[in-house]
């Protein structure tokens, strides 16, 4: 199975829409790098992963295509997806290690996680890219249930606990007790649909072509779930004229932004009333004496705990490292294995 039990690596990974991001048992996390893979369009080689592909994402010449492998936070291009695995795998795993007159590369054991709602066909393609990528074995955790861990909450207690996780292709709000994920919904609605609101309204209102790059700088820099009228933020975006095909710059502020968010925000605000409908009494009371915590890239946009506190009438607060929440709770959980093997799924399907 390994060369070496005792030399084979633990590692977790947040197998995310918009980031991968790397947990190395004994380390802590060791990468975070955009979900995003350029390649050959003639015969599909690999030529850059990551950061580096990234930077080619809208400038690459026609030879060369840069993709994102996973759409709404499943897997959209198998072969792809595998490469890219390899690639991140085989970058933490360090070298080949020299062992009894030969050389060994011990496969590690490899923790990935999943949203939520994903069919067993979906998670079968997680566990056969990751295992061809060179994983020894492989686990499934839910993602909800790994930001829970890593945003530290007492889940392990007979009380309820709401976590919503929203990275970039899903959105994942569990209800959590005793350990495991008592109720749950997952949409396929996050941070991507955001910047694609982005885009169309400045497409629409100002006849502006702008890249998902663009969409995901304005966002960052002004995008917000409450703005301040009395405090108007403007940005300067530039793009191509969708009627003349000519470079031209424009202003927009925070009210139009939130004005683009705000359908997707309401999708989030109507997915936690309907796990609010489906979870025991009991738990929900926990729940409005606890708060709903925040975890995930989108849920570093400002003023979302806010927004979601006023909608629901439930307190809402961002955890510590939202980004981080996913990973390192994949790690804590693959290093602890018999406290969470409930809820953990092992290349069984």
């Amino acid at each position: 199975m390994f060369g070496s039990s005792m030399l084979s690596k633990k590692i977790g990974i947040d197998l995310g829409t918009a980031n991968v991001l790397v947990y190395v048992a004994g380390e802590g996390i060791v990468l975070n790098e955009p979900t995003v893979v350029a390649v050959r369009a003639d015969d599909n080689k690999v030529v850059a992963v990551g950061q580096e592909a990234k930077e080619m994402l809208g400038r690459t010449p026609g030879n060369i295509i840069a993709t994102r492998p996973l759409k709404d936070g499943v897997i959209a291009d198998y072969g792809i997806t595998q490469s890219m695995l390899s690639y991140f795998i085989d970058k933490v795993s360090g070298p080949t290690r020299f062992l009894s007159g030969s050389f060994l590369r011990t496969k590690p054991e490899v923790m990935v996680c999943i949203p939520s709602g994903i069919t067993q066909v979906e998670k079968r393609a997680v566990l056969d890219a990751t295992l061809a990528a060179g994983a020894g074995s492989v686990y499934l955790i839910e993602e909800p249930l790994a930001a829970a861990i890593g945003a530290k909450l007492p889940i392990a207690q007979a009380t309820g606990h709401m976590i919503l996780d929203s990275g970039g292709g899903t959105t994942d709000i569990a209800v959590i007790s005793l350990g495991g994920v008592v109720e749950h919904k997952s949409i396929r609605i996050a941070g991507n649909k955001t910047e694609e609101a982005i885009a169309n309204h400045i497409r629409k209102r100002f006849n502006l072509l702008v890249g998902e790059r663009t969409a995901e700088e304005i966002k960052i820099k002004i995008g917000n779930a409450i703005p301040d009228a009395s405090d108007p933020q403007i940005m300067g975006v530039r793009g191509r004229d969708s009627v003349t095909g000519l470079p031209r710059s424009i202003d927009i502020s925070d009210e139009e932004v939130n004005e683009a968010i705000l359908p997707v925000l309401k999708q989030i605000i109507n997915a936690i009333r309907e796990t609010f409908e489906i979870t025991p009494p009991e738990l929900a009371s926990d729940i409005i004496d606890k708060g709903i915590v925040l975890s995930g890239g989108t849920s570093l946009l400002k003023n979302l705990d806010k927004y979601i506190s006023r909608e629901t009438g439930v307190p809402s607060y961002v955890a510590e490292d939202p980004l981080f929440c996913v990973v390192r709770g994949t790690g804590v959980a693959l290093e602890n294995l018999e406290l969470y093997k409930r809820s953990i799924n092992k290349n069984e399907y």
